[in-house]
């Protein structure tokens, strides 16, 4: 999964999955652990962030492979 993390804004926590960035997007990548799902699984991830505002409206992209 990939985002434009708003500026100023910082990922303060961060659970199943490893964080990354690039081309200016912040990437969330499957841990060690759940990387290969079996047909028809599902897994999750979430983190908290410090905002000097508002929340704000994320659009993430998914990518496989």
């Amino acid at each position: 999964m990939s985002w434009t993390q708003p500026s100023g804004d910082t990922i303060t926590s961060l659970w199943n999955a490893v964080q990354g960035s690039a081309n200016g997007q912040t990437t969330a990548k499957n841990a060690a652990y759940n990387g290969q799902l079996g047909a028809g699984a599902s897994t999750t991830f979430g983190y908290t962030a410090s905002t000097g505002g508002s929340a704000p409206t994320l659009t993430l992209t998914c990518q496989t492979g």
